[in-house]
């Protein structure tokens, strides 16, 4: 599948949004998913420069059909970040030439809502296990809650995009409004266990001096793993 599939890691603020400050102090990934044969692609947590992301896949002869949203923060999908306003999926449905629904998970859909502006005809709920296509190529759904309740990650040719449930180094915060700790170490330790450590990892900002690794070097390097139960785990998180 490696030639048929474009997948593209894009940082905010150096790759595209070159002069939007807050992108750069941001440093969000975004992630272009697309198959070359069919010409079709998708866009993961679009957010700052949306119309360059549309762009950059038109120079490479693809049309943007589908938007995989992590979670709802407006560093990812778009809103209100602190008073700054972020450009997000509410810009990219109301795009003339871009027909691409918003795929979630079913917790998520009224925190996106609130915090973005789409409406219900805008968004595709989807359960943890579901899959999406872009053209022939499979991307699978795993829902994540801890983050948010609806977080969501995606598995796709080897590759996992963790959004802010995990990074190369620590994971997303358990303290915000829809977060829980508990549900944190449950996906990190349950719904990610059938993740192979050869996987690579990509997650939702660059908070490291990489930006990927495999899920092996992660899980021996990263400190959340270090907490065999649920109870020590409380006493970082709880």
């Amino acid at each position: 599948m490696t030639d048929r599939l474009f997948f593209r890691q894009l940082l905010a603020g150096q790759d595209f949004a070159r002069d939007d400050p807050i992108a750069r102090q941001m440093v969000n990934f975004v992630y272009l998913i697309g198959d070359r044969e069919r010409g079709e692609a998708l866009a993961v947590d679009p957010a700052y420069g949306v119309r360059e992301l549309v762009d950059m896949l038109d120079t490479e002869g693809l049309k943007l059909t589908g938007v995989l949203a992590t979670h709802w923060h407006a560093d990812h999908v778009g809103g209100d970040l602190m008073g700054y306003p972020i450009q997000g999926i509410q810009d990219l449905v109301g795009m003339s030439d871009v027909a691409a629904p918003v795929h979630i998970q079913r917790p998520e859909a009224e925190w996106v809502k609130r915090f973005t502006g789409v409406s219900d005809s805008d968004l595709a709920l989807h359960e943890s296990g579901d899959t999406v296509m872009v053209g022939d190529i499979e991307v699978k759904l795993i829902h994540t809650p801890g983050h948010t309740a609806g977080s969501q990650c995606f598995l796709v040719d080897g590759k996992l995009i963790a959004g802010d449930t995990l990074f190369l180094d620590g994971c997303g915060r358990t303290d915000l409004p829809g977060a829980d700790p508990d549900q944190m170490y449950e996906s990190l330790t349950q719904r990610l266990a059938t993740i192979s450590d050869d996987t690579m990892l990509y997650p939702g900002h660059l908070y490291s001096p990489e930006p990927s690794a495999t899920m092996g070097e992660t899980r021996r390097r990263n400190y959340v793993f270090r907490f065999p139960t649920l109870e020590q785990w409380r006493t970082m998180f709880g």
